[in-house]
């Protein structure tokens, strides 16, 4: 009886859900899912993403070296995994899985510690980073601002102060300058809604002022995208959202329709998804990211969202991953190798279907600091920061495969995903819940 209980519930559950969105549903029925799937072909980037300050250590005076240091995280920062010293390794890490693209962020605080002042060995350690990434044969992504800003900017007020903005364009001027002849894809403001959201959270903002620091991200993307065209004409620019099932466009649009004239690409970040089944096991707990449900077919539904919001602009997942508790083994036996296959298959499929995917980075390289705790391990190569002095990078399941993804372009034309679509997915319920994707029997 509870499991025939069960059942009603999720039907009634995608029912009420189905109705509810039916009015937005587009277009004609999905066709059929084909035999094999195609390989995304040798122009496709695959690549890995990491920020500055969740891997580099070493940190300067910042926002989040005074989070840390009021109390306001679960572990005390340390130099993270020191990729400050051990970037040559790192990169020759990312070499090897075959990756055309190498995500990492250009620290303000590190290279701008005082107003007006920037340092030449700040600058001097990015210099070093970038060309190791060229010279290895990959591209560099470069982040302009990953959540991060130096101390000094915190002590004007950050982004409560209307001059954060000159500040910023500044400091961002000068790394567009000194960096472009490397030809790098260029993301603004990673994750600028959650940017808002954690300043909130640690109390660099009031409720007050998240409208301002909303319409002043905007202002400094639309105005260094102009200043980047300048000076790397045919550059790519964007800034990646967080893709939220159940209210992308509520959370994420009001900020993207500020600066939709100024992205070249659109950049997705997808991790989590949500359905009727997921919810009726519980609520998600964001505190414990490794019980996040995790829904591979969602990545079509997000890429799919964004292909109907902008028609025929590129789209690249800029970071995709799965956490785990400490390393372990996840309580749905889900394994990183198979994880990242399923998803995989989900980009063929998009690809397949008339998206324009052009590029996909795993995050992350290793494991890092996840934003106040050491406890969820997204790293293909997994370091344990808080018992291993050592910091010794151990490859998980997911190098071998990610490995052979590279080489191939793709999974197998005949692979089949390990976890079945789910019927009615919250990461695009119109699409999900009236006519959801499936795989062939």
């Amino acid at each position: 009886m509870r499991a025939q209980r069960r059942r009603h519930v999720l039907a009634v559950l995608a029912a009420a859900t189905a109705l509810v969105v039916g009015s937005t549903a587009t277009g004609e029925a999905r066709p059929e899912p084909p035999a094999q799937v195609a390989l995304l072909g040798a122009d496709f980037l695959w690549g890995v993403a990491a920020s500055g300050y969740q891997s580099e250590g070493h940190a300067p005076d910042s926002n989040w070296s005074r989070y840390v240091a009021e109390g306001k995280t679960a572990d005390t920062y340390g130099d993270s995994i020191d990729f400050f010293a051990r970037y040559r390794s790192d990169i020759e890490l990312a070499a090897r899985l075959g990756v055309h693209v190498y995500r990492i962020g250009v620290e303000w605080a590190r290279v701008q510690p005082r107003p007006g002042e920037w340092d030449e060995d700040g600058l001097r350690f990015y210099d070093n980073v970038i060309a190791a990434i060229t010279a290895a044969g990959m591209r560099p992504m470069l982040t302009l601002d990953h959540w991060v800003y130096p101390g000094w900017e915190v002590d004007r007020g950050g982004w409560r102060n209307p001059g954060i903005v000159e500040d910023w364009l500044a400091n961002a001027r000068t790394i567009v300058d000194r960096y472009a002849a490397a030809d790098p894809l260029w993301v603004t403001f990673n994750e600028p809604t959650f940017y808002v959201v954690n300043e909130l959270r640690k109390g660099g903002i009031s409720p007050a002022d998240v409208p301002a620091m909303h319409e002043r991200i905007a202002q400094a993307h639309n105005a260094i995208y102009d200043h980047i065209h300048a000076v790397q004409p045919g550059a790519l620019v964007t800034s990646n959202v967080a893709y939220i099932p159940t209210g992308e466009d509520v959370v994420n649009k009001p900020l993207i329709d500020k600066i939709r004239g100024r992205l070249d690409y659109i950049g997705i970040d997808y991790y989590y998804g949500l359905s009727p089944e997921s919810l009726l096991a519980g609520p998600p707990d964001f505190e414990k990211l490794w019980t996040q449900p995790l829904q591979p077919e969602g990545i079509y539904y997000a890429l799919e969202h964004y292909a109907r919001q902008f028609p025929g602009k590129p789209l690249y997942i800029v970071e995709n991953g799965m956490p785990t508790e400490n390393g372990a083994p996840r309580a749905d036996g889900y394994t990183r190798a198979d994880n990242l296959r399923d998803t995989v298959y989900w980009l063929q499929r998009a690809k397949a279907d008339g998206m324009n995917l052009i590029g996909y980075n795993y995050w992350s390289l290793t494991d890092n600091y996840e934003w106040g705790s050491y406890t969820p391990r997204f790293g293909l190569y997994t370091v344990d920061v808080l018992t291993d002095p050592t910091l010794t990078r151990k490859p998980t399941d997911a190098v071998p495969a990610y490995t052979a993804i590279t080489q191939a372009g793709g999974v197998s034309p005949t692979y089949r995903p390990t976890r079945a679509p789910q019927p009615c997915s919250f990461v695009d319920a119109a699409a999900s819940c009236l006519d959801p994707v499936t795989v062939p029997r």
